[in-house]
């Protein structure tokens, strides 16, 4: 099971299996994933789906992955074209972030009643648009305005875990860990017993060259690792859902559909 270090002071004891918890999925090119791609939600899903018992929802008014040929989030070719149309609902996209959810997640919260928010955000905040100072205050508005539309919403919130980036530039890498400690600032500021928010760690061993594809969007080992982090936060913390079950390494091993298109290795604004 996945090890993770929640900073929260309220959460503790005030939830448990609630009957059909909305789960809302909000996150930037690592989340909505492209053509060809599983995807973290999907793992997510199956996750969900392994709990005996447990009723749940899966929201959010987008459902597709991001097209590179037409440069538009327009294709519906997951890797398991399985996966149920319902279950693929979520609130991201390529080249989106904190900036950009901030001013429409009441909205998205209201309209899909959601019940809990897992966050992915700010790695292309801080590579295009802001820097962590202004990452972080677009950050405490995106709690502010999801309380807004649900009062009660919970929320697990995914540091930036740095891309290739990172390694040859060291005033992004610095940005980074300077965001996650004013994030983590942030968690410890807003948590309330009402709205509780958890701030899962990086995933254990999490390899950007081992775990991505291209340096930044996850691949298979990738997406269960990232899962994994939601889930066994909410799990500690919460006793919500059971903890996540890592496969084996060969089963995590699965290549990408040779039609899948080669991708930057950074996000890009869409």
């Amino acid at each position: 099971m996945t090890q993770v270090s929640i900073v929260t002071s309220q959460a503790g004891a005030v939830i448990g299996d609630d009957d059909g918890m909305r789960f809302l999925p909000v996150g930037d090119s690592m989340t909505i994933g492209a053509t060809g791609d599983f995807t973290w939600r999907y793992r997510f899903w199956q996750h969900l789906e392994s709990q005996p018992g447990l009723p749940y929802e899966i929201v959010g008014p987008r459902t597709t992955l991001y097209d590179k040929e037409v440069n538009a989030p327009l294709s519906h070719a997951y890797a398991d074209p399985a996966f149920p149309p319902a279950a693929r609902r979520h609130l991201s996209g390529w080249g989106e972030g904190w900036l950009h959810m901030a001013p429409v997640i009441a909205d998205a919260v209201r309209e899909a009643e959601a019940d809990v928010l897992l966050v992915s955000l700010g790695l292309i905040d801080l590579g295009f648009y802001t820097d962590a100072e202004q990452t972080a205050a677009n950050a405490r508005a995106f709690i502010t305005a999801a309380r807004t539309a649900n009062p009660r919403v919970r929320m697990v919130l995914l540091p930036v875990i740095p891309n290739v980036r990172a390694e040859t530039d060291a005033l992004f890498a610095a940005s980074c860990a300077h965001f996650n400690d004013l994030l983590a600032k942030a968690v410890a500021d807003l948590d309330t017993a009402a709205s509780p928010i958890l701030l899962a760690s990086r995933p254990p061993g999490y390899d950007i060259h081992t775990d991505t594809y291209d340096g930044t969007h996850p691949g298979p080992t990738g997406e269960h690792l990232l899962a994994a982090a939601f889930t066994d936060a909410m799990h500690q913390a919460w006793d919500l859902t059971g903890p996540y079950a890592m496969p084996p390494a060969p089963s995590a091993a699965v290549p990408r559909p040779a039609t899948a298109p080669a991708r930057e290795t950074q996000p890009l604004p869409a």
